[in-house]
């Protein structure tokens, strides 16, 4: 049932139990693919509908950067969209905490929905119907990208499964990688992309440019040709699918420079992988878990990654360092004060 009612707060003693739970909270938290993965195939293309009006919504980026999600404090978000041609200015959230989906007007109309109990064709539905109700006129192709049951979302009533506790968790576990590749991304000043959740593949990365233009793959598609019109070395995280039924951080060199496979990689979990005539860095998420620190862990495990491809590369990348995200170089040699009087 929609509603345009805002999702209201809870009590008091609800918000002391959650920032409790919170403050416990464990780094990295079981997620095997086999526990989750009705409910990961149905949320999946939630998203790709709602990534396909974020698409067809909002003015085009290099490397399709317009078009991921970006994590919000409960879900993931499209970020403002349309705006021009007549088109008023939306977003659309997925509020993982609530379970809603919420489409917000910029004067302040919205309309919101459960997501559980939603079939795949009863969330097209239910969304398209809010965006008319808001007044946003958008067309989408409405079938699956890149998934192997290729049922168009309006007739899609076989991806129904929604557990709420799985997907808060799916969040969870999305919003600290997110703060690991952040973190990862400060040691880097050149060209970079944000850290993005892509519906497309239901991974999240962020890739790093050489600066150099990457030669044309005649028989790429387009989508790919744009998304690797430059050297770049990406580095993420993606849930499992079939081919690889489990959770991994992941990088990749592309173009893949010859010997890349060759090269070391850290913790010793850690191994290259064929994929597709090429080969991904890949250290499984349970490997990653078991260690004592585990953000330290995947920390090294990407930097052993991108300098393996810097090296087989090329890359001019101490041109690129920026230590802790600093590129002044008396800041790179002096810890920055605060403001006299700003504690």
């Amino acid at each position: 049932m929609r509603t345009c009612t805002p999702v209201g707060s809870a009590p008091e003693a609800v918000n002391a139990e959650r920032r409790s739970e919170g403050a416990a909270m464990e780094w990295f938290p079981a997620m095997p693919l086999e526990d989750w993965i009705g409910t990961k195939e149905t949320v999946h293309r939630f998203t790709q509908i709602v990534g396909k009006v974020r698409l067809a919504a909002s003015a085009r980026r290099n490397h399709w950067w317009n078009v991921p999600f970006h994590l919000t404090g409960r879900g993931i978000t499209t970020r403002p969209s349309g705006g021009f041609g007549g088109m008023p200015v939306f977003t659309v959230d997925f509020d993982f905490v609530g379970h809603r989906l919420i489409v917000n007007r910029l004067d302040g109309h919205g309309v919101s929905f459960s997501l559980i109990g939603q079939s795949v064709a009863s969330f097209h539905r239910n969304l398209f119907e809010a965006l008319e109700d808001l007044g946003v006129e958008v067309e989408i192709e409405a079938v699956p990208f890149g998934l192997t049951d290729g049922t168009p979302f309006a007739r899609d009533t076989g991806h129904a499964d929604y557990d709420p506790a799985l997907v808060t968790r799916y969040w969870q576990i999305l919003s600290q990688v997110n703060l690991v590749l952040e973190r990862f991304s400060a040691e880097f000043c050149g060209k970079i992309s944000p850290v993005h959740h892509f519906w497309h593949t239901f991974d999240i990365a962020v890739t790093r440019f050489s600066g150099r233009s990457a030669g044309p793959e005649p028989q790429a598609d387009p989508v790919t040709r744009e998304a690797y019109s430059r050297e770049v070395i990406s580095s993420g995280f993606w849930f499992g699918d079939d081919a690889m039924p489990w959770p991994a951080f992941y990088s990749y060199t592309a173009p893949e420079p010859a010997g890349l496979a060759e090269e070391p990689l850290r913790p010793a979990q850690a191994a290259w992988l064929p994929q597709r005539g090429s080969h991904l860095a890949v250290l499984r998420y349970d490997d990653a878990r078991a260690h004592d620190d585990p953000v330290a862990t995947v920390l090294d495990f990407l930097e052993s990654a991108y300098q393996a491809g810097v090296r087989r590369a090329h890359w001019d990348a101490e041109l690129r360092v920026s230590p802790p995200g600093v590129t002044d170089p008396v800041l790179e040699r002096e810890p920055p004060q605060a403001p006299a009087g700003r504690a």
